[in-house]
């Protein structure tokens, strides 16, 4: 059963919800000691501080007076060091000599300030680690605009998510959506923010600020959810690019009836890619280089330069395949192209350069 939840929800779920979103939005962040690791190295900092405190204490013993025997051995010597660093300070041990006051000022207090930095400040962090986690979340939410939102973060979705990066997308406009923490965990290794949610449920799809995204890319495992999470992405937004992959052809017409501006059928693209290998390997390796972004051959759209115009796609140097004139794609021999036109746009095969980003107003086509 799938359950999608529509705008309008009570005000109480809605703070319930946001109550738990810092366990289920992932921003990247860079690779740190693990926190274990981090306490443990803060508590030998502090036991340094402490031992080093205690020698400086004991060596200087004569200086010091204790009100229960009068002398002080090594275990007073950590007594007192314990109780002074910790700002305890009983006072049934004290320096009586200058030079053991001197220390005190001189040595032992700063001594002091980096033992309760070391202590106070991992507690702190202990403390504060979700306050800052929900700042970075309201400063993310904040400046996210026009971004895109990647559903599905499989073998489809990484490769979409290369290739719209090879137009010059930058990471931090990209936010990934998948229900399993893993992916979510490996998205954010790789530099992308993460939600971990069901996608065909509203207030999901709202963590990903996908109201505010350009484009949505929806490539989940199965045709029914694929269905689910377009017709939920079209009503919180109605102005964004949906892209749909699916496994079954027949599917297709629901998706654009769902709200998706185009549909990949992947089972079928790949069985035809198949059986072309089977007919003509060579033409099928043709077809597979055009897929594999930034190898081999790519596949781009690109504006008419202003020396095009007035050409036919023939007379231009690339090889054209489409000429994109307002919302109609016309195929370079169609009889309606005639010469090209300043607003027409271009789909070439060009030769991939490898390591050189495609500038954004070049989009490398590929599913």
């Amino acid at each position: 059963m799938f359950h999608v939840k529509l705008p309008g929800q009570d005000a109480i779920a809605r703070q319930a919800d946001e109550h738990l979103v810092t366990h289920r939005v992932k921003l990247p962040r860079k690779v740190v000691e693990h926190p274990v690791r981090q306490v443990a190295k803060r508590l030998s900092m502090a036991l340094l501080l402490l031992v080093v405190t205690a020698l400086i204490v004991y060596i200087d013993r004569d200086g010091y007076t204790d009100n229960t025997d009068g002398t002080l051995d090594f275990l007073d010597a950590f007594y007192y060091a314990t109780v002074t660093l910790s700002t305890t300070g009983y006072g049934d041990i004290i320096p009586v000599s200058d030079a053991a006051r001197l220390t005190n000022i001189f040595v032992i207090t700063p001594l002091r300030v980096m033992f309760l930095i070391i202590l106070v400040g991992t507690t702190l962090e202990a403390l504060t680690e979700r306050t800052r986690e929900e700042w970075r979340l309201n400063r993310w939410r904040s400046t996210l605009r026009d971004h895109t939102v990647v559903v599905g973060f499989g073998t489809k979705g990484r490769s979409a998510i290369k290739t719209v990066c090879a137009t010059g997308l930058r990471k931090e406009q990209v936010v990934v959506v998948d229900p399993s923490s893993k992916a979510i965990e490996a998205a954010a290794a790789d530099g992308y923010a993460g939600v971990i949610g069901d996608a065909t449920r509203s207030e999901v799809l709202k963590r990903a600020e996908a109201y505010r995204a350009k484009q949505i890319i929806i490539a989940t495992q199965r045709d029914d959810t694929a269905v689910l999470v377009t017709l939920t992405a079209r009503q919180l937004n109605r102005g964004a690019k949906i892209v749909v992959a699916v496994r079954e052809e027949e599917n297709a017409p629901l998706l654009k009836q769902s709200g998706a501006d185009a549909v990949i059928t992947s089972a079928s693209a790949a069985g035809r890619l198949l059986g072309l290998s089977v007919l003509s390997p060579a033409a099928g390796m043709v077809m597979e280089d055009l897929i594999q972004q930034g190898t081999g051959l790519d596949m781009i759209e690109r504006p008419v330069i202003k020396a095009e115009v007035g050409k036919s796609p023939r007379e231009i140097d690339d090889l054209v395949v489409s000429v994109l004139r307002g919302h109609r794609v016309l195929g370079y021999d169609d009889e309606h192209v005639g010469t090209l036109e300043l607003t027409d746009r271009l789909i070439t095969i060009v030769r991939a350069t490898p390591g050189t980003p495609v500038t954004p107003d070049i989009r490398p086509l590929h599913d």
